[in-house]
């Protein structure tokens, strides 16, 4: 620390021998700057504040409805990218910056200083934006900053409604495609439908449920023929034990009841015809057993003539046995009524199992178009309700209920400057001064050195020192040498003081 202390003490005794030139260095410095901070352009700002109002009452009555863009995000990008070369260019037209344009060199440097020179300040969470801009003229500051003003609520709205349209735009193109879309996957679906109506039945069972069903169908017509079988071989047991005639007198003879059980079975058929086409094997079986009992009814007829003709009484008909060939009439329709079922049956179900290999593949194609059909319903339905939620938001936004632009300061014009800051600039071109003198002695100490130590003698030299010679005092070397103390301090405190003396006068100059 010592040592430290003894090096510094011999830089400021060097530094010491060339303190005029330092002061001189130091007035020289100080002047230039004080012209220089003197000689600095006035310039004016202009600035005005903004609220943008992003909490709307018909945000949360809307939501669900409309679609809410982050408005705040919105803001704050809006906020760092409105200062661009195209929205200058707007700005200069607005403000009349352009009239003693010449040149497009003029034209594109005015850009790119005003670019440099607008500002646009946040205060963060609040939306509340500072727009300012300084310059030589007040007025034009206050110009441009209220064509700044303009820009910025403009982009904020046209931004809006662009972004808005543009949407629209994108929506009803895909709507018009998947319109398309849809009708071609109908159109598919149709034609796939018409081109295996008979293979895929009502489109609502597979090809194992339309098995299963067959077969099922198929088991219950064989046990309701079966029953039915059983019943006639019942009735024609029964019918063979009864005399088909009784004999009586004349007045006793009664009609066959054929005639009623024909008039059954066509009363039944007149039922089936509602129901079932001509080419239908119950109404097939019915025809057939209707023929056979008019067959069967002339046949009695005549044997009944036949009788009655020797014995010269009349024939009468057995009531039991009339009602058991009827009986036994509607066995055999029903008989050959499932049996005509069973065969279809069989039929169907014969067919359907050559086609086990056919119906999957059809059944998959199916499953495939019904799947891409759902898709492009969904999705233009989806389209549909977007497009109108977002004609909603135009709506909104024409209103302007979603985001409001408030001018809360407009554009001031100036009447003192706001920079340079002089009161500043000028202490600080005093300080450079100062530091310049300081300097000066210290690089013309360190080219002109001299040994102001005997140990900086014998570092240097690498010699013994022997002896130092000192300097007798001289009463008349001592009162010249505190005469130029008082001068050297003279001329630091003078020019301290008019370093203050310009910082006072600048100040009062510009109130």
């Amino acid at each position: 620390m010592e040592e430290l202390l003894t090096r510094l003490y011999g830089y400021l005794r060097g530094m010491w021998r060339f303190r005029w030139w330092g002061l001189a260095v130091t007035w020289l410095v100080g002047v230039v700057g004080g012209v220089v901070v003197y000689s600095i352009p006035d310039r004016f700002e202009s600035s005005a504040r903004i609220f943008v109002d992003t909490q709307s009452v018909l945000r949360p009555l809307m939501s669900g409805l409309a679609v809410q863009p982050n408005v705040d995000q919105q803001v704050a990008i809006l906020s760092r990218t409105l200062i661009t070369h195209p929205n200058v260019e707007k700005l200069i037209s607005m403000a009349d910056l352009d009239i003693t344009i010449r040149t497009p060199t003029e034209r594109e440097s005015l850009i790119s200083s005003l670019m440099s020179d607008l500002e646009i300040r946040s205060t963060g969470r609040d939306n509340l934006f500072t727009l300012a801009y300084r310059d030589q003229v007040p007025e034009r500051a206050q110009r441009v900053v209220q064509a700044l003003v303009s820009l910025f609520v403009e982009s904020g709205l046209v931004g809006k409604q662009q972004d808005s349209s543009s949407a629209r735009r994108f929506i009803d193109e895909q709507i018009a495609n998947y319109e398309v879309k849809l009708t071609e996957a109908e159109n598919r679906l149709k034609e796939f439908r018409l081109r295996n109506m008979a293979l895929l039945g009502d489109g609502g069972r597979d090809y194992v449920s339309q098995i299963a069903e067959l077969t099922n169908r198929m088991n219950e017509a064989e046990l309701e023929l079966k029953e039915a079988e059983n019943s006639r071989s019942s009735l024609e047991r029964q019918l063979a034990v009864e005399d088909p005639m009784l004999r009586s007198d004349p007045s006793m003879v009664s009609v066959p009841e054929v005639d009623a059980r024909l008039a059954l079975l066509k009363k039944n058929l007149d039922e089936m015809m509602l129901r079932y086409t001509n080419e239908h094997p119950d109404v097939v079986g019915v025809r057939r057993v209707i023929a056979q009992l008019e067959t069967e009814k002339q046949q009695e007829i005549e044997s009944m003539l036949k009788a009655g003709g020797g014995q010269g009484a009349a024939p009468g008909s057995n009531p039991v046995f009339q009602q058991l060939k009827m009986a036994l009439s509607e066995a055999d329709a029903r008989v050959a009524s499932l049996r005509a079922r069973l065969a279809e049956l069989s039929s169907r179900l014969t067919q359907l199992r050559s086609q086990q290999e056919l119906l999957p593949k059809i059944e998959a194609e199916q499953t495939q178009l019904n799947r891409d059909y759902n898709v492009h319903r969904q999705n233009y339905e989806s389209l549909v309700q977007r497009r109108e939620s977002a004609s909603m938001s135009v709506e909104m936004s024409a209103q302007g209920g979603i985001t409001e632009f408030r001018v809360i300061d407009p554009p001031t014009l100036p009447r003192t400057p706001a920079a340079p800051n002089r009161l500043l600039l000028m202490p600080l071109a005093g300080f450079l001064a100062l530091a310049a003198g300081v300097a000066v002695t210290f690089l013309i100490a360190q080219l002109r050195p001299a040994f102001v130590e005997p140990r900086d003698l014998r570092e240097v030299t690498g010699l013994p020192v022997l002896g130092v010679i000192s300097l007798l005092p001289d009463p008349a070397k001592e009162r010249a040498d505190r005469r130029r103390l008082m001068l050297f301090g003279g001329g630091v405190a003078s020019f301290a003081v008019a370093v203050g003396a310009m910082t006072v006068l600048l100040k009062w100059l510009q109130t």
